[in-house]
């Protein structure tokens, strides 16, 4: 679509300007994942990670009143204005295992895996909170959307089994 029609569309009122380079239509709904959309398409080459992916997941109670974005390590931060971004940055093994392609309204996304971002919550405990990496870990093993296997394994990958080891332990009892 032209600069022009774009503008005529804006004009008529079928489509509004959200922000830099964002538009929807007018009639459209936004559902609950739209400000993970709007973070996607304003960075294109991030992940989707931490309290966000918890809530795309559906492990655990957190509703996250910002965007937890991962960026690559030596990536220039993102500015955007329209949009509350938490950043952390990612390198390595970080940026590339236990990562899901998907989508957002439309929008191409990536997001870490349920049992990679349970481990990342351990990882991160210290500006999340252990209680909510607690929670998570219970939450996705008693729903079976990661099993004890496959955190075990994204810690092992992470280096952070001995701090996870013993929550582990507790739940396969």
């Amino acid at each position: 679509m032209s600069r022009h029609q774009l503008r005529t569309l804006v004009r008529r009122g079928v489509v509004e300007r959200v922000g830099r380079g964002l538009y929807r239509f007018m009639d459209a709904e936004p559902t609950e994942h739209y400000s993970i959309a709007l973070a996607c398409a304003r960075v294109p080459n991030s992940i989707v990670c931490l309290l966000s992916a918890l809530s795309v997941h559906g492990v655990g109670t957190q509703l996250p009143r910002e965007v937890w974005l991962a960026i690559p390590h030596k990536a220039e931060p993102p500015r955007v204005a329209e949009i509350r971004l938490r950043l952390v940055r990612f390198s390595g093994a970080a940026w590339a295992y236990g990562i899901q392609n998907t989508a957002f309204e439309g929008v191409p996304a990536r997001i870490t895996s349920p049992a990679r971002t349970v481990v990342d919550c351990f990882r991160y405990r210290n500006k999340i909170g252990l209680d909510v990496a607690m929670e998570a870990l219970q939450d996705a093993v008693r729903s079976h959307k990661a099993t004890i296997a496959e955190i075990d394994r994204a810690a092992e990958v992470f280096r952070v089994q001995r701090i996870i080891a013993p929550y582990l332990e507790a739940l396969s009892v």
